[in-house]
């Protein structure tokens, strides 16, 4: 055990694989001047006992490109830092016992294969002659071939990056626990632990089922519980003895477990309905090293029945033990890596499910942070400011449970994923519920997605086709378009910004120019490398008071990016009104005049002209409008007190019933803002491409003195960007969409990525975003988009399909 130094540049708190990947990846970046710390010894948490699968499969492209990255490290980490790891490259099948399922793995293969990977979709009868010949299929679709796919032994392997950090000069510190923690004036930390304290400039918690404990020494309530997950062993199978070379890992998703060779036996692991959490009450005990929960075999019997009718040799292996053991789980199943939110100096690397596999890249992504400030992929996916003030331990464990249940289920477009709701709610959910709305999350606000009708069936299909609801959704655009509706957009992030230097501090952080009184404009926050931050709209109120109004999911995310970068001499103050207004969006040809019947003030075109911001009163309320929105229609959003939100919208609906008024939701303002080629935060808009690469010019001044990010812009605008975002037009199908992370082919060459995909009912054309290679993003070029295994004839057409010139908003 090495001596505890009084100083560090790192501290990292954990020892398990993912806090010695963040040591070892610190390291060979040139920073050792760190420490990690472990209460016990190395591995003694979730990694000692974990079955070390290291798959790549994942429907999130970034989050594959991570897995892979640390598979392909594991290859030739052994080598490298000169400590012998058990490696397996077996490859390995995942089954699919439905059209749906094949669907999902024709699309991650596709994802996969662009991005250098290595999957291939196969029928039933290849599956087994290929690669498992011991496999029953007569029930079966077909499957994937992943030829990466492999085990690894996870404490040799949290062994060879603590050695390869050691040897270029990093510490350890094991049988320490950690006590407390203290921030100084500076943004450094005292990290004080029961062998004496250590002064650190940054510290990382990767304390796996235990960084809920570190997370309240600093004020952070991690969203985590702890799962148990078992696993079984079997004894020798005389089938697998004598062979050359392991067999490969097989996956079932549909019925949920996963299989592989351990020696001459088989380890069984499934994901059973029975999911249990522990320690709910009594906390994480103090010492739980090296240690298991009784086994709970009865929880397992439905799967090793359905496995060993899969495949029968596992019925010829008697049990020889089973490993039950603590997983910790966050509340959409993906680990925390990235800021702690609320925090400067302090990072999470914990809450992995899938720790050994996602180590390496999570140590990668925390050496970035820490070295450059930013990652090099947007891995919002795993970024701990996506839960907010909604996610409590409540919330953390009802979602855990669901997850648990559904490890392998597909993440079809509409399906509904119930536990932990409704978290936030409108003043108007209740009113919308009776409507007939159908209700989705966004970043924890209960929004309607669509509204069923008399006779309509609520529940989706679980397809990735065309949904049963979609001539609702029609009709929802049609009222829209032709008269006027109504959506409860509450719970977008909303801050006030005042001080005798706001606007001056604003302009710096913002690449375009600031809106004039009483104005309204789009503006763009990027990092030092010119990627884009976040988008949020800007309501200038006088002089130096603005509004920054942002995305609902954003709403951690944007609050620190803004606190940040303040000054600390009390020139600029950021008041956080998020909880205090909801949002109604009244659109359509008809919406002047309803609100005109309602409002005191004068709405003409003269007075409150397109891109405008107003005060308004409407009855007793008073709020705040804006002659904006996201649907490509005149129309408005009212931000009003939330206290507010029923008696306006009662008036509106009575004022606009002569005029065939009703409500919209998200899927058809979805619909709508795809024919403006409105982007969206996190799908079309990323820290991975700039402003000029994402075709939003018009919002950059390269002339102004300074803003974050100006030096790396113009440096692109001088060499060209190599990608280019546009908007493509798909030849007529089966009314399936382009999903997120679609290849775009020009020809048999790969070109780019799909961001979004859908119908637009206006136009009646099926629309995709994305970015292709500049030298085929001109309009006209014909590409084709690998849709679930069918390559569409998609052609590049101008950005705004509907109302190019702005008429109807302008109005």
């Amino acid at each position: 055990m090495a001596d505890l130094v009084s100083h560090a540049q790192v501290v990292i708190i954990g020892g398990g694989v993912v806090g010695a990947s963040c040591l070892y990846h610190l390291a060979i970046a040139g920073v050792t001047d760190t420490v990690l710390i472990e209460k016990n010894e190395l591995t003694s948490g979730s990694t000692w006992h974990a079955a070390g699968n290291t798959p790549n499969f994942t429907g999130n492209l970034n989050l594959m490109k991570l897995q892979n990255y640390g598979s392909r490290l594991y290859n030739r980490l052994g080598d490298a830092v000169d400590y012998p790891i058990n490696r397996h490259m077996t490859g390995a099948v995942r089954l699919a016992h439905s059209r749906e399922r094949m669907q999902e793995f024709e699309h991650v293969a596709a994802m996969a294969n662009v991005a250098g990977m290595d999957m291939e979709v196969l029928s039933a009868g290849e599956m087994q002659s290929k690669y498992y010949p011991w496999l029953e299929t007569h029930d079966l679709t077909g499957g994937l071939w992943d030829s990466e796919d492999g085990d690894i032994d996870p404490a040799q392997l949290t062994q060879a990056f603590a050695k390869g950090a050691r040897d270029k000069g990093a510490r350890i510190a094991r049988f320490t626990k950690v006590t407390g923690l203290k921030q100084r004036l500076d943004g450094s930390w005292d990290v004080t632990t029961d062998k004496g304290n250590i002064h650190a400039q940054t510290v990382v918690n990767a304390a796996g089922y235990y960084a809920d404990e570190i997370g309240r020494m600093v004020g952070r309530d991690i969203p985590m519980v702890t799962m148990s997950h078992q696993y079984l062993v079997t004894e020798a199978i005389a089938d697998l003895e004598g062979l050359d070379k392991s067999i490969p890992l097989l996956r079932d998703p549909d019925d949920s477990y996963y299989l592989r060779q351990e020696g001459n036996g088989l380890i069984l692991g499934p994901y059973e309905w029975q999911a249990t959490p522990h320690w709910l009450k009594e906390g994480t005990p103090d010492d739980f090293a090296f240690q298991l929960y009784p086994d709970d075999l009865d929880r397992l019997e439905w799967y090793i029945n359905a496995a060993c009718e899969r495949v029968p040799m596992l019925a010829k292996g008697g049990v020889q033990k089973v490993i039950n053991g603590p997983i910790p789980y966050a509340p959409d199943g993906l680990p925390l890596i990235g800021p702690a939110p609320g925090l400067t100096n302090f990072f999470e690397a914990c809450v992995f499910t899938f720790g050994i596999c996602q180590a390496g890249g999570a140590g990668k992504v925390i050496a970035e942070f820490i070295t450059e400030g930013e990652s090099e992929l947007d891995l919002w996916m795993v970024d701990p400011r996506r839960f907010t003030d909604f996610a409590t331990k409540t919330y953390a464990t009802l979602k855990a449970v669901e997850v648990y249940q559904n490890e392998y289920a597909m993440h079809l477009p509409h399906r509904p994923w119930p536990a932990g709701r409704p978290a936030k709610t409108s003043p108007l959910y209740e009113t919308m519920r009776a409507g007939g709305a159908q209700f989705g999350s966004f970043g924890g606000w209960e929004r309607p997605l669509w509204f069923a009708r008399e006779g309509d069936r609520a529940e989706p299909d679980l397809t990735h086709g065309k949904p049963h609801f979609d001539d609702a959704v029609a009709g929802e655009v049609k009222m829209v378009a032709e008269r006027a509706g109504l959506l409860d957009l509450t719970g977008f992030t909303r801050f006030e910004l005042s001080g005798e230097s706001a606007s001056d501090w604003l302009d710096g952080m913002i690449t375009g120019a600031l809106p004039r009184e009483g104005r309204v404009s789009l503006a763009y926050f990027c990092n030092e490398s010119g990627g884009v931050v976040t988008e949020m709209t800007l309501t200038r109120l006088s002089q130096n008071r603005f509004w920054l109004i942002g995305p609902a999911a954003g709403y951690w995310h944007d609050r620190d990016w803004l606190q940040q970068h303040m000054p600390d001499d009390g020139s600029v103050v950021l008041e956080d009104v998020t909880a205090r207004f909801g949002t109604l969006v009244l659109a359509g040809p008809l919406s002047r005049d309803i609100l005109a019947m309602v409002a005191e003030q004068d709405l003409s075109n003269e007075n409150l002209p397109w891109l405008g911001a107003a005060p308004i009163t409407i009855g007793m309320a008073r709020g705040l409008v804006l002659r904006v929105n996201y649907v490509g229609e005149l129309g408005y959003e009212l931000h009003l007190p939330m206290e507010c939100m029923n008696s306006v919208h009662g008036q509106l609906l009575q004022a606009g019933e002569a005029h065939g008024i009703g409500h919209f939701g998200m899927y058809a303002m979805d619909s709508m803002r795809l024919e403006k080629g409105y982007r969206g935060w996190k799908q079309d808009l990323s820290s991975e491409y700039s402003p000029l690469t994402s075709g939003v010019d018009r919002f950059v001044r390269l002339n102004k003195a300074d803003f974050i990010g100006r030096e790396a812009l113009l440096r692109q605008s001088q060499e060209g960007v190599s990608q280019r975002f546009v908007v493509m037009e798909l030849a007529h199908g089966d009314g399936t969409q382009a999903p997120y992370g679609s290849p775009v082919f020009a020809g048999h060459e790969p070109v780019g990525l799909v961001t979004s995909g859908g119908f637009g009912h206006r136009t009646g054309k099926s629309i995709a975003f994305g970015y292709v290679n500049v030298s085929h993003a001109a309009e006209g070029s014909v590409l084709l988009i690998d849709i679930f295994g069918e390559k569409r004839q998609a052609t590049v057409v101008p950005e705004v399909i509907y109302d190019p010139k702005n008429e109807r908003l302008r109005a």
